[in-house]
């Protein structure tokens, strides 16, 4: 059975498998990315969305290599997601052999790091929000290897080259897609 990519079924498939505040609010900012770079670009922004929802959601359970996204992907097998979502999901761990083809999968790959960058450097903004962040801010923080050191900043910039976009315009696009979910992602902050 093959059905169309469901933001509730997809929501209730990431809760049941995460429990972890952070993890969630990460799926929603890759969410968020992935929906306003689908409008962008002119695709499926539920499709998309639902991507950026699932990617990590097998993660909490699973965290090693050899089993994220592995196990996520057979349940979404099992669960009858298209091959597409299981692919753009495989094809974002760059251990999983899945190489990154469609503009999905690349856009995927480029938002996962990069909104928990943004994340990160909203919340130490002395109003704790992604609203008043701007992408040069980002920029300096990328500079500083002590921040967010567990993101590789090579990652950051490969993704934007993906995209056929400079690092900064990459950046102000994932800053303006994750605003509009500010309150869900708990980045409003005192704004």
């Amino acid at each position: 059975m093959s059905f169309t990519p469901d933001r509730d079924a997809a929501w209730r498939l990431l809760t049941e498998y995460t429990a972890g505040d952070s993890l969630l609010k990460h799926a929603l900012a890759v969410e968020s990315a992935l929906r306003g770079y689908a409008r962008k670009f002119n695709e499926d922004q539920e499709g998309w969305g639902v991507v950026g929802l699932l990617h990590d959601f097998d993660y909490e359970r699973w965290p090693s290599l050899d089993d994220h996204p592995f196990r996520g992907s057979e349940i979404l097998r099992q669960q009858g997601y298209p091959e597409w979502v299981i692919r753009a999901i495989l094809s974002h761990a760059d251990y999983s052999g899945v190489p990154r083809e469609s503009l999905l999968e690349k856009t995927l790959f480029a938002c996962d790091e990069m909104a928990g960058f943004v994340t990160a450097a909203s919340l130490i903004r002395p109003s704790r929000s992604v609203l008043d962040l701007e992408a040069g801010s980002v920029v300096k923080r990328m500079k500083d290897k002590a921040f967010a050191r567990a993101v590789k900043r090579e990652d950051l910039v490969a993704g934007a080259a993906l995209l056929g976009l400079p690092l900064a315009e990459h950046i102000g696009n994932v800053i303006a897609f994750m605003r509009e979910s500010a309150d869900a992602l708990g980045l409003r902050g005192t704004l």
